[in-house]
């Protein structure tokens, strides 16, 4: 590990919760529990008053500052810290979502006293982790997908930086327009783009060029 010790801050408004994992973490030696917090708004606080903090293991529902939001604002100011999501909920648009916003770790709050401990060190020492239960979720997922959804060809497929921009804006929803005024160009340049884009791929609309971008793995 970097250090000996992995200082850690606990954010969950039930304290029950909070007072069981804490007490959990506490036997590790190489852990030490350097303050606890019932919303996100309390963890800045904490920092802000010079708390050590490697690794905030946060609820994602807390009253006046949720996970997510917390984990943009460390993000944003606190960008060494290694945010882990503890949450009940198991959907993998909640995942993605807390990826998204910055989070290094998802667990599920039923998740088993070793796995806890191992997913604070490996995320930690090497990077981001999703607990058991949900990666196996996924991967079967994955495994249903036909081989025949799948283009083998596109392996071989060259999408520069702006194709990848371009794709994960349309897959996220937005419009040619918002697109165009993300990337500081024009709604006609994007739509040439989009088009090509189309062409390349074989696809018959936009909707069946995200979806090849999904299941290709280039988004």
């Amino acid at each position: 590990m970097k250090q000996s010790i992995v200082h850690i801050i606990l954010a969950d408004d039930h304290l029950i919760v909070r007072g069981g994992i804490k007490a959990m973490l506490e036997k590790e030696k190489s852990f030490q529990v350097t303050g606890e917090a019932g919303n996100g708004a309390e963890v800045l606080d904490l920092l802000e008053q010079g708390t050590e903090a490697d690794i905030i293991l946060v609820d994602m529902n807390m009253p006046v500052m949720g996970g997510i939001e917390l984990t943009e604002r460390l993000k944003r100011d606190y960008p060494d810290i290694r945010v882990i999501i503890l949450s009940a909920l198991d959907t993998e648009k909640y995942v993605i979502k807390a990826f998204k916003s910055g989070a290094w770790g998802y667990l599920l709050k039923n998740i088993s006293k070793p796995e806890l401990i191992f997913s604070i060190c490996y995320t930690f020492e090497y990077g981001q982790y999703v607990c058991a239960e949900l990666s196996g979720r996924f991967l079967k997922r994955l495994m249903a997908i036909p081989e025949t959804a799948i283009n083998y060809d596109a392996q071989d497929m060259e999408f520069s930086d702006l194709d990848v921009e371009i794709l994960t804006l349309l897959s996220e929803g937005f419009t040619n327009q918002e697109v165009a005024d993300k990337l500081f160009t024009s709604k006609r340049t994007i739509e040439n783009h989009r088009q090509q884009l189309i062409d390349r791929t074989g696809s018959r609309n936009t909707i069946a060029l995200i979806r090849f971008a999904i299941l290709n793995g280039v988004i």
